[in-house]
């Protein structure tokens, strides 16, 4: 079969202008302009003025104190208090990514102003390949015979159940802090912090591992004021990768401590408190005063060392050493390996794509693959590509032959409004480990589980989405500029979001009637190594300005770019590296394909009308030869973004429109009709028939109480449309037939 990428639908996701009075507001923290920041914030719920200021200035956000974990922390604090009268020997149990490695760090040096690093205080981060994330019993019994009577974990434990109970036979205590899902039931630990027991709109909900360490260090800070010689301010640089790095929703107090973290790790170049941080920046050649130094930067080189050596230990003396020739070692060996991730990564991407092309997409809402060749440090990072570019879940495992029972283990990512923890940890009795958050998991089952949790997971969510989730990926955008307001002025107003991350995404730009010039592709190859980048530069022009714009296409060819007029989402930033602003393309389309929403505008019809055989007049498009399943699928998510494109037009424009040139532009009947007006007073859309053949659509508030995905709403409406679809055209060619037979009839008849 050919393989090919299903086609995003571009929908903008700053659909509503703000109140004068919010753009105002807004303007008096930006010296350019202020209206297009104004309409990404007021879009993305960010309209409490009172906050505002907070948001766009962290000096002016009032952050949560680490007491509101409650008794959970006068606990844990209770405890490191009679551990440091008591003279006893504590180990740090960690994780091997950038958030663990991180938050190993930031109890490393924030426990070191209490405990003597080297008599008392030691760490321990599990082999990624050989032990995978969590406790486990081999590692607490070798503490145990070491002496150590309390474990304090960080970015990992909530779930270590048996691992926990056999600490306690031993003798030794465990304070929990994570951010990982929690189970029902509490494990038996001294105590456990962790912002999943919070509600899910508290300002600390969304804090990732080494936020939670650093909210334990600011409570023993606060309970022995008189102790430490390090301000607390010196470990966010370190808790800011920590948190950018591990893709968490930078809302409330992460939002604030990856700004001020930003605020630290600036001054890393030139006033370094952490020389290897220093180190990690000049080799990734960043300043450190942006997230994407963090994202792009920092963190894939931590990631990297556990993903090709398996221990990740050193890097916690990367992080934290004061020695700046032992700092740049270690930052060498990050960059080598990283290097070496390059290379496996996309090898194993290769060998995923040709799995692809021997599946049926069409009837597959949850990619399960495996291989015995794969390497499994990479997997996680191969199944967030393959799970954005084609918009479902993804797991990538590895086949281990070689263990008793044979397992696969491997990797799990989401979409974007799926659970996948949720959907993954419902078929826990087929999995032999598992642990993870909704965006991304780990894994392990027997060999002979496999074949059983890829039926159970595409049968679960089919159930669950309908035959429509999943299946066409969603591409948002938040505003329409022109080439000619690209440049430092728009820059620096959208900057006013940063840090972007989950919750919070870069702005994506939509640039209309545009074309390329100049483009050429190269190929970029990775210093010492055979692994090569493709990269396409260009020049963005349109009618409004004379000269184009710089801009980059990753991973394609200059002939993928349209030969002619165009529409081009885009992300605008500034590189560094050649000091020029530039946009990175993010998609094309032709101008000749209309998109849903260019189609959603009402006007007169500019449908073909063709009358039918029995009369009745339809769409010409339902004239064709039958559709597959998946096209009319297809179609019918098209027919419902026009829709809602329609509810915006006759929102912005408070008109009021006739039913029947709607029902004509959407080429549908009378019952999805109604259907779809009633989803969208769901979607929060006021919509009334002021007479029988008149419809208005006004933009209001969603019904309180109803959290339900977009694409949940939007099914009663799909499902009607794609059955009438479906009658019309068997009706209409089963007409086309019998008519077909009367005519030969006819014939036959004559030549007799």
């Amino acid at each position: 079969m050919e393989w090919s990428h299903p086609p995003s639908v571009w929908h903008c996701s700053t659909p509503d202008s703000p109140p004068a009075e919010f753009v105002r507001a807004v303007q008096q923290y930006t010296s350019s302009g202020g209206e297009r920041l104004a309409r990404v914030l007021w879009n993305r719920q960010q309209r409490d003025l009172s906050q505002l200021r907070g948001f766009l200035d962290s000096r002016h956000y009032r952050a949560t104190a680490a007491a509101a974990f409650g008794g959970e922390l006068q606990q844990a604090i209770a405890r490191l208090q009679r551990a440091i009268a008591n003279r006893e020997l504590v180990a740090i149990w960690g994780d091997f990514d950038a958030d663990g490695v991180t938050a190993t760090s930031v109890l490393w040096e924030g426990l070191g102003q209490f405990f003597d690093r080297s008599q008392q205080l030691s760490y321990y981060i599990p082999n990624r390949l050989t032990e995978s994330h969590g406790l486990n019993h081999a590692g607490v019994e070798r503490l145990a015979a070491q002496g150590v009577s309390l474990i304090v974990t960080c970015d990992t434990g909530s779930t270590n159940v048996a691992e926990i109970e056999r600490a306690g036979e031993l003798g030794i205590d465990i304070i929990v802090t994570d951010h990982h899902t929690l189970l029902p039931q509490r494990p038996p630990v001294t105590a456990l912090i962790n912002p999943r027991n919070l509600p899910p709109d508290h300002p600390l909900y969304h804090l990732s591992g080494v936020a939670v360490a650093y909210k334990l260090v600011e409570g023993l800070y606060e309970a022995l004021p008189e102790v430490p010689q390090q301000p607390l301010e010196r470990l966010l640089d370190l808790v800011a990768i920590g948190l950018i790095a591990d893709l968490v929703q930078l809302q409330g107090d992460c939002r604030y401590l990856a700004q001020r973290g930003l605020q630290q790790l600036r001054e890393q170049i030139t006033n370094p408190t952490h020389p290897g941080v220093k180190a990690l920046l000049q080799h990734c050649k960043r300043q450190g005063d942006r997230p994407t130094d963090i994202s792009f930067g920092i963190g894939p080189r931590i990631n990297a060392v556990s993903r090709i050596y398996g221990d990740a230990s050193f890097c916690v003396e990367l992080l934290t050493s004061r020695d700046g020739d032992r700092a740049e070692t270690l930052a060498q060996q990050a960059e080598e390996a990283n290097a070496r991730r390059k290379e496996v990564q996309q090898r194993v991407l290769l060998s995923v794509q040709q799995q692809l092309e021997q599946i049926d997409l069409s009837t597959t809402t949850v990619l399960v693959l495996s291989d015995p060749q794969w390497e499994v440090g990479v997997l996680g990072l191969v199944a967030g590509q393959i799970a954005s570019e084609w918009g479902r879940p993804t797991l990538l495992l590895w086949e281990d032959h070689h263990s008793n029972p044979p397992l696969a283990k491997g990797s799990a990512r989401s979409v974007a409004g799926l659970d996948l923890y949720e959907l993954v940890n419902s078929q826990a009795h087929l999995l032999h480990r598992f642990g993870g958050h909704p965006f991304a998991a780990g894994l392990s089952l027997p060999l002979e589980n496999l074949t059983l949790l890829r039926e159970a997971l595409n049968q679960q969510l089919l159930q669950k989405l309908g035959r429509f989730g999943g299946i066409q990926p969603i591409l948002n955008y938040d505003l329409e500029v022109t080439v000619a307001d690209l440049g430092q002025d728009l820059f620096r107003e959208l900057k006013h979001l940063e840090p972007c991350g989950m919750g919070n995404p870069v702005p994506r730009l939509r640039v209309r009637h545009c074309w390329f010039e100049g483009a050429r592709h190269r190929k970029l190859r990775v210093k010492g190594q055979k692994l090569q980048y493709l990269i396409t530069s260009f020049r963005l022009r349109d009618d409004s300005c004379d000269h184009g714009f710089a801009g980059m296409w990753w991973g394609h060819y200059d002939d993928e770019l349209p030969p002619g007029p165009c529409d081009a989402i885009v992300e605008l930033d500034f590189n560094s590296q050649r000091s020029q602003y530039e946009v990175r393309l993010i998609d094309v389309r032709s101008v000749e394909v209309p998109s849903a929403e260019e189609e959603a505008i009402v006007s007169p019809p500019d449908l073909a009308i063709a009358p039918s055989q029995d009369g009745l007049s339809q769409p010409q498009s339902l004239m064709s030869e039958p559709m597959s399943i998946a096209d009319l699928e297809a179609a019918s998510q098209e027919t419902w973004l026009t829709l809602i494109g329609i509810a915006k037009y006759l929102s912005r424009t408070q008109e009021t429109h006739p039913r029947t040139a709607i029902q004509q532009k959407l080429g549908i009947g009378d019952r999805p009709l109604e259907i779809g007006l009633h989803q969208l007073s769901q979607l929060g859309y006021w919509v009334n028939s002021p007479s029988p053949d008149l419809i208005e659509i006004r933009n209001t508030q969603p019904p309180e109480g109803d959290n339900r995905p977009v694409h949940q709403l939007a099914q009663p409406f799909l499902e009607a449309v794609c059955e009438e679809q479906f009658r019309q055209r068997y009706r209409i060619l089963g007409t086309l037939k019998n008519s077909s037979s009367r005519s030969g009839a006819d014939s036959n008849k004559s030549s007799r």
